[in-house]
């Protein structure tokens, strides 16, 4: 199997493998998804709310708010040698606070630890009027995405890479319905029939291309056996974290699946 690294971002990888089945690119997937720990709000104590919201709408918008994660610092609640209990090393208090008349952002919550805060600070929570307060804290603990969604650190994806073939020939007629196409799509296509750039990575600018285009074909688009895995993040973890965490949990899995083996023979 071969990899290599086709757009790499703070949020977003992109990467293409050869010789490899879609098999092992979805057991990524769902290990990313299910098994990745990123920290996220669990408990929340309401202490005052006279906003239009009621206290479990608050408690849920919390729990949905990406948190930076520092998973050096941090232990899952069933790992932690507090066995549970709560610790300054399984969990973070958070403490929010506000008075209208405004809007309450993320940015305003206050986080024990500095590694430990809201990935996107103007991400509202409420809106208060005059005379409206709310004061909350909240307990924020690793977790994994498999137990809730809220622990989920990227969206992850797959997909054969497009092959697209450009014909020479183009008349006038199929240049006018190209006009839907990206300006200058034909002419790069036409250039770099196997570039990886935006459009044939995509794949779906080539087909409205193909789709206004059916009788003259001016693109073809196939299904290469090369596949791309994409992984996109919430906030909590980069995209590069996220993979190596997702490869040393499956080694984890593999080295206890071998001595299983072991333990039967």
């Amino acid at each position: 199997m071969e990899a290599r690294l086709l757009e790499k971002e703070k949020d977003r990888v992109a990467l293409l493998f050869k010789d490899t089945t879609p098999v092992f690119l979805n057991t990524i997937r769902r290990i990313i998804v299910e098994e990745v720990p990123t920290m996220a709000i669990e408990d929340v104590e309401v202490r005052k709310n006279t906003s239009a919201l009621y206290d479990e709408m608050l408690g849920h918008r919390l729990g949905l708010l990406p948190l930076t994660t520092d998973l050096k610092s941090y232990n899952l609640l069933e790992e932690c040698k507090c066995e549970g209990k709560g610790c300054a090393r399984c969990q973070v208090k958070l403490t929010l606070e506000g008075k209208g008349p405004g809007i309450v952002y993320a940015s305003d919550i206050k986080s024990a630890d500095s590694a430990i805060k809201p990935a996107f600070p103007k991400m509202p929570i409420v809106q208060l009027l005059k005379g409206q307060s709310i004061e909350i804290e909240a307990t924020a603990v690793l977790g994994k995405g498999k137990v809730h969604s809220k622990w989920i650190p990227a969206h992850v994806y797959y997909k054969y890479k497009p092959k697209l073939t450009v014909l020479e020939k183009v008349d006038e007629k199929t240049r006018e319905k190209a006009e839907v196409c990206p300006p200058g799509t034909l002419g790069l296509l036409r250039q770099n029939k196997d570039a990886l750039s935006s459009p044939i990575v995509d794949g779906y600018l080539g087909q409205v291309c193909v789709e206004e285009n059916p009788s003259e074909g001016a693109v073809i688009v196939e299904q290469d056996k090369d596949i791309i895995l994409f992984i996109e993040t919430f906030g909590q973890l980069d995209a590069k974290k996220v993979l190596q965490e997702a490869a040393k949990v499956l080694e984890n899995m593999l080295n206890d699946f071998e001595k299983s083996l072991k333990q039967k023979d």
